[in-house]
């Protein structure tokens, strides 16, 4: 289900060079690689091979992403003096051991007493030049104002006969000041970008409208080389592109892999022409396989490169369980993965079989431990205090309670990661219990809608061709099974009009006024605000987990958990 991973194209797809005498300017070549924050000896070691790939193909410049040295972002670590120092070590020790060819790579620079998020330039064995990226962004995920300061000349390096003007990531989001900032670099035959942008979901479209203004506004070619891999709660797509000067894209790197791509740059007169070494790689065919994807690499990497070899969840026979062990599995394989079920006497036979069902289906270890004989004494010991009863809603989190200590507790003694299960629409309105089935270490699909959690799992049997995910499962209203019949849609509006309110609210800032006024219901718009502002200390409490959407909790919604300001619309009188 999930992709290919780690898979570079060899020197024989790329193409061999052409023979003397063929008027070839510069063979460009650009190395996305899966950098890990603060591993400098490792990203290095990785660049290394893949510009031994690069120079064995012919290239003549080699491209690395922005803050390759370090990975992206390192946040608080350029406080860190002697980080900094290590970045331009590790530098200079990529430009001693690759003295061969032109490399464009980014790292952490300080000078004159700033820091700077910087390209270096290494040629002949040792850093020559350095450019400070001049855009710093400070909305969304990224905070760089709080640590870089703006670089203020432009760069343009010379490599055989093709200029090339040095940009970093935000650089080239601004088609019309980066025209103004290069006016007196020209001629320029191609502009470099070396980036660290994260994915979500509409991303790449975005991300290709802006290089064709860049190539369209500049009258060059566009080389743009992104990062690829799971850092935290970011993943970083990769899909370097090529674009020729009339802002057409010519080639397109590999989707949450690491992938070389190599081209061949040539001016003719006021033209510059750009031609892939090699065949055209496959995009995920839709928005919900991108999404998969980013979540299967997410979850491999922030499990890998924190040092886990194997993962645990609760598996309770519903749908969002059902994904996360799907998405663990295709990450890490089925041998790595290990399901717990904790039937209380409120679930149903069915749930318990669709439990096993799921485990079968994916194959991967299924171990019960019934919570009744730890929920009667829990129980009996908390009736000891006045008012303490099994109605109500502090008792179905005591269940919640026990089956987050059961899982933490085999986290502890086997050393296997807990994923947790909670989807963003359960995670806006605070539809969990906090240190019950919020206890964990990573957080799967916290930013992935409940409705979309449907459509993920219809995908994946589609492809799959048989029933991966039970169809009862899928069509089971969910539950989360503490108390008699208990249905979701008892507490909460369904999950359609939900949604839509939350993407209105948390993702798009609009009012409870702009909500109703768009056609959404009065009573649920006011309960489903009320419920989202009430239960930021839950989701300040929760794990991390991969951000998909344009504005996920945490790095990108920052609210304040002592908060009185509330927006709603007052009923119409009947």
């Amino acid at each position: 289900m999930g992709p290919a991973f780690g898979k570079i194209p060899s020197i024989a797809a790329c193409g061999a060079r052409p023979a003397f005498g063929v008027a070839i300017a510069v063979r460009v070549a650009l190395g996305q690689f899966n950098a890990t924050v603060g591993d400098l000896s490792g990203n290095v070691e990785t660049m290394k091979g893949l510009w031994a790939r690069a120079v064995e193909g012919g290239a003549d410049l080699v491209v690395f992403p922005e803050m390759a040295i370090c990975g992206y972002p390192p946040e608080d670590l350029v406080y860190k003096a002697h980080f900094v120092a290590d970045n331009r070590v590790a530098a200079e020790q990529l430009a001693a051991d690759c003295p061969d060819k032109t490399i464009v790579v980014g790292f952490v620079t300080r000078s004159g007493g700033h820091v700077y998020n910087a390209a270096a330039v290494l040629e002949g064995g040792r850093i020559t030049q350095v450019y400070h990226k001049c855009l710093l962004p400070n909305y969304s995920v990224f905070d760089e104002q709080r640590y870089f300061k703006s670089g203020t000349q432009p760069l343009v390096i010379s490599v055989g006969d093709v200029n090339v003007a040095v940009t970093i990531c935000e650089d080239m989001w601004d088609s019309e000041w980066l025209t103004d900032f290069l006016a007196e670099a020209r001629p320029i035959h191609l502009a470099l970008n070396i980036s660290a942008s994260p994915f979500d979901v509409g991303k790449m479209e975005s991300r290709g409208q802006i290089i064709t203004r860049c190539a369209s506004a500049l009258h060059c070619g566009v080389a743009y080389c992104n990062l690829v891999g799971g850092q935290d709660d970011l993943v970083f797509d990769g899909r370097s592109i090529l674009a020729d000067a009339t802002g057409t894209i010519v080639a397109r790197a590999q989707a949450f892999d690491e992938d070389l791509l190599i081209a061949d740059i040539e001016p003719d007169g006021g033209k510059v022409s750009i031609t892939p070494t090699q065949a055209v790689v496959a995009q995920p065919e839709t928005a919900l396989d991108e999404v998969y994807q980013a979540l299967v690499l997410g979850t491999r990497d922030y499990t890998r490169k924190n040092g886990f070899k194997k993962v645990l969840l609760g598996i309770s026979g519903g749908i969002d369980s059902a994904l996360t062990a799907a998405i663990a599995i295709d990450a890490l394989g089925a041998e790595n993965v290990i399901g717990i079920t904790m039937p209380s006497r409120f679930n149903s036979p069915e749930t318990i079989a669709d439990a096993k069902k799921v485990a079968d289906n994916l194959g991967f270890e299924l171990k019960t431990i019934a919570i009744e004989p730890i929920l009667t004494p829990f129980n009996k010991s908390l009736s000891a205090v006045p008012g303490w009863d099994d109605r109500g809603i502090a008792y179905e989190n005591l269940q919640a309670r026990i089956r987050g200590t059961i899982l933490m507790s085999l986290s502890n003694q086997f050393g296997a990661l807990v994923l947790t299960t909670g989807n963003k629409s359960e995670t806006s309105v605070g539809y969990s219990t906090l240190y019950g089935d919020t206890a964990g270490g990573f957080a799967v699909i916290k930013d992935v809608p409940k409705t979309m959690v449907y459509q993920l799992c219809a995908r994946m049997n589609e492809l799959a061709g048989r029933e991966l995910i039970p169809n009862d499962v899928i069509t089971r209203p969910p539950s989360a099974e503490l108390r008699p019949d208990q249905k979701d849609a008892d507490s909460l509006p369904d999950y359609d009009t939900l949604d839509t309110i939350l993407k209105g609210y948390v993702e798009q800032d609009k009012s409870a006024r702009e909500l109703v006024d768009a056609g959404l219901p009065v009573e649920e718009v006011n309960r489903v605000i009320r419920l989202v502002d009430l239960n930021e200390y839950k989701r300040r409490q929760s794990p991390p987990g991969i951000r998909i959407t344009p504005k996920a909790f945490g790095r990108d919604r920052r609210l304040p958990i002592t908060n009185r300001y509330r927006t709603s619309v007052a009923p119409a009188h009947q």
